[in-house]
């Protein structure tokens, strides 16, 4: 039997690694297992039939915005914030019953929601309705509270203990790598799946060398200009710094490096020092600012668009992704999808997760090696050597984090909650 499901989140739009995700799998949910998927956010790019837009859900909600000012970074909380904390909570009580009546749902997936207390209104609702309905939940968990500096300190341990994440005998825990697993346990008890970022492997992207001319004459470049892609939001712990120092070291005019997103939420302070970075070591840096658009997007709405990464990916020369830390690692993933080949600093998850598998990459450990730079500069002067990496990296990628992957261990989530039958 074919099942409503609810996504519910602070937000579901744009490129972060929660909104594509939450669209990956609602794709696999739907095309190819029949289910229908709906949406509950305080911010949505899905379609208005499908979907319950509720502005107090957002994190950036002014009352939400109030309350993580007078409890993250302190100890204690006045009785005020508990009393608006429990009033906006009890608001959305009223709107995720609504969501869950109007569409019929017969089984939430949270994401997110129950794990960065970015809006903790929203995790407290949430477990409540969870635990009174006993509606059966999956929990996405992608970044938890513990894995962030900012939330260290804290007024809401109570609220934290309670619904980030809560632990109810009806509600799955997924997390997105190992580490995360182990950690979830050590500290609640909570068991959980592993289920990694993934892509469509089974269905390889297309492009031909006109398209890639035509890209580089609407940005600006010449036909012989090596775009050298750092497809990630500007926030510090991307290290873009390395990859100005990469270009730099190459020493080629043609290579220029193009930065795919805007500056993040972290402020413009970083993205300032990137520029007077670049143009100290006369790095041509461009940002490239692309919409909201992914690999689940209809071909239709693609077209009607500005560019998007899915657009900017296919005529990269190399990418570089030397983050400090991820929680997985959307980038690299889709890279490998790309055929392209990458520089990648060994963040944890990487090493833990991901380096086992075999493959072949350009690989720095905290800092850019005279031995990275060679490396780069011999696959980007023999396309022989391109190929085996990229074709080499595609094969081991859709063997581990495929929509395979993603389908089978839904099927057996769905199972777990409703029989055979899913």
């Amino acid at each position: 039997m074919k099942k409503n499901i609810g996504f519910i989140g602070t937000r579901f739009a744009g490129t972060d690694g929660v909104s594509l995700e939450a669209s990956k799998w609602a794709e696999v949910l739907n095309s190819h297992n029949g289910h229908r998927c709906f949406w509950f956010a305080g911010e949505l790019d899905k379609p208005a039939e499908q979907s319950l837009l509720v502005a107090e859900a957002h994190f950036h909600y002014p009352q939400n915005r109030w309350i993580n000012e007078r409890v993250f970074g302190h100890n204690v909380r006045k009785a005020s914030v508990t009393e608006t904390i429990h009033a906006v909570k009890s608001l959305l009580k009223v709107q995720i019953n609504e969501f869950i009546e109007r569409f019929k749902i017969d089984i939430l997936i949270a994401q997110n929601a129950l794990t960065i207390p970015m809006h903790v209104p929203l995790g407290v609702a949430l477990t409540e309705i969870i635990a009174e309905t006993q509606m059966p939940t999956i929990a996405h968990h992608h970044d938890f509270y513990w894995e962030r500096n900012r939330f260290l300190i804290n007024a809401v341990g109570d609220y934290l203990r309670m619904a980030f994440p809560p632990n109810l005998p009806n509600m799955a825990h997924v997390v997105i790598n190992s580490s995360a697993q182990e950690e979830l346990a050590l500290r609640t008890g909570i068991s959980s799946s592993v289920i990694p970022n993934v892509l469509d492997f089974e269905n390889p992207p297309v492009t031909t060398d006109e398209d890639t001319v035509e890209f580089k004459k609407s940005i600006g470049l010449a036909p012989e200009d090596m775009i050298i892609l750092q497809p990630t939001r500007i926030v510090q712990r991307k290290g873009i710094e390395h990859a100005i120092a990469l270009v730099e070291e190459l020493n080629d005019p043609r290579c220029k490096l193009i930065i795919s997103h805007e500056a993040g939420d972290e402020g413009m302070e970083y993205f300032e020092w990137l520029k007077g970075n670049a143009q100290e070591h006369n790095v041509d840096l461009r940002l490239l600012k692309t919409s909201a658009l992914d690999a689940s997007t209809p071909e239709r709405e693609r077209a009607a668009a500005p560019h998007s990464l899915w657009d900017v990916y296919p005529h990269a020369d190399f990418i570089t992704y030397p983050s400090l830390y991820e929680g997985f690692g959307n980038a690299f993933l889709e890279a490998v999808y790309f055929r392209k080949p990458l520089l990648i600093n060994r963040y944890t998850i990487f090493i833990k997760d991901i380096e086992p598998r075999g493959f072949d990459l350009v690989v720095m450990d905290g800092y850019l090696t005279r031995r990275n730079v060679q490396q780069v500069r011999e696959i980007l002067a023999s396309p022989a050597r391109r190929q085996q990496m990229v074709d080499h990296n595609y094969a081991i990628a859709a063997r581990h984090f495929s929509y395979a992957v993603l389908r089978k261990q839904l099927n057996y989530l769905l199972m777990n909650f409703f029989g055979v039958e899913n």
